[in-house]
């Protein structure tokens, strides 16, 4: 599965380490920032879920706490951010919500637990049915 990563300068290093990890199993585009210089998340995020909206795939995203590019991701149609903390989260948000972003916390997780929560988040599918009716509510709510 191909999928998009991107993080801001307060992730970079555990970005980096998870996508050597990620590319044992799938094939992976990180689309920056490639430094630990300072750099703005919104601008990592945007380049990120057009990609995942383009390519209709997966990305995870990655800044100091993960709460700014799951903002700003979500401001996109089409796009469902989540910002997973453990494995449970990142199951039940693609198999009830369809989340197609995983967002991480840097400074917050631990990366070797970012690459358990990726690995759930990567190889669970949603469930549709019922959750299906509400993705497709709020999918339209600014419309």
């Amino acid at each position: 599965m191909k999928i998009f990563i991107a993080s801001d300068h307060a992730a970079y290093n555990e970005k980096t380490l998870l996508v050597e990890y990620l590319k044992k199993t799938h094939e992976v585009v990180d689309l920056g920032t490639h430094s630990t210089e300072s750099t703005n998340y919104s601008e990592w995020a945007k380049k990120l879920v057009q990609k995942v909206v383009e390519e209709e795939t997966l990305g995870i995203l990655l800044c100091g706490s993960g709460q700014g590019v799951c903002m700003t991701a979500n401001r996109f149609k089409g796009i469902r951010a989540a910002l997973c903390r453990d494995e449970d989260d990142a199951r039940m948000t693609r198999q009830h919500n369809d989340a197609n972003v995983l967002c991480l916390a840097g400074r917050k997780t631990h990366p070797e637990f970012m690459k358990k929560i990726a690995d759930v988040f990567l190889t669970t599918s949603f469930e549709g049915g019922r959750h299906q009716t509400r993705v497709d509510q709020f999918n339209n709510l600014g419309e």
